[in-house]
């Protein structure tokens, strides 16, 4: 059955492979991007991409507004946009951390504050974290602001699942490892991670259309290495 589903970051790396997984099997999908031109190179009719900076409240309404202008009924919502700063503590300026919080943390309570109206009991929201912000995960020098927001989604998911437990949707997070993406050869150059974006858009997949039948307030740590 065709869910319609929203998905942030689709530009490049795990959200473009994931609009194109959704698409091509068969769902309804909406893009949020600052960059829409990759989606639409794609030319798919069950793909609409929509222009969208999260770190712009009016940017963000506007988007929602044509979201629910489209759809009365969303059945999935994944929070894959992030935003990754690599500087040492000392220099990292307020500017940095709330760059990255405004996309990391801000922007995601933001956007599902919006696109509750058309969500129910059966629909999930995911928000895409990282092993770093894992209390107790191995932590790297340099993603002071990074990893704490990656932290501070974690919590909050938890908190919405709580406070939505009874009509829904459901609220969970997945703690991604490392994955070979643009994102990552920019902050570490040089490092090659052991998953594909594709490899870890195949498992993102599975985990929206299913992980609310078993899951709820729960963060997922999608990590082969350890801790």
């Amino acid at each position: 059955m065709s869910k319609n589903i929203v998905i942030t970051g689709t530009s490049r790396g795990i959200g473009f492979e994931l609009a194109q997984l959704f698409a091509g099997a068969g769902h309804q999908v909406i893009t949020l991007s600052r960059k829409t031109n990759s989606i639409e190179a794609l030319e798919r009719n069950s793909l609409m991409a929509l222009s969208c900076d999260l770190t712009s409240e009016e940017s963000i309404s506007q988007a929602a507004e044509a979201i629910l202008k489209k759809w009365d009924h969303i059945d999935i919502v994944i929070h894959n946009a992030g935003m990754l700063v690599n500087k040492p503590f000392e220099e990292l300026t307020t500017q940095d951390f709330q760059n990255c919080y405004a996309v990391n943390i801000f922007g995601v309570a933001s956007l599902t504050q919006k696109l509750l109206p058309a969500m129910n009991s059966n629909s999930h929201v995911i928000a895409i974290s990282s092993m770093g912000g894992i209390q107790g995960s191995a932590k790297f020098p340099g993603l002071a602001a990074y990893s704490s927001a990656k932290a501070a989604v974690i919590t909050l998911f938890e908190l919405l699942a709580e406070e939505y437990k009874e009509n829904g949707p459901s609220f969970n997070t997945l703690a991604l490892g490392a994955v070979q993406t643009e994102m990552l050869e920019e902050a570490f150059p040089g490092y090659k991670a052991p998953l594909t974006a594709s490899e870890m858009a195949n498992y993102i997949m599975n985990f929206a259309l299913t992980g609310n039948k078993f899951y709820n307030g729960k963060v997922m740590q999608v990590s082969a290495s350890t801790p």
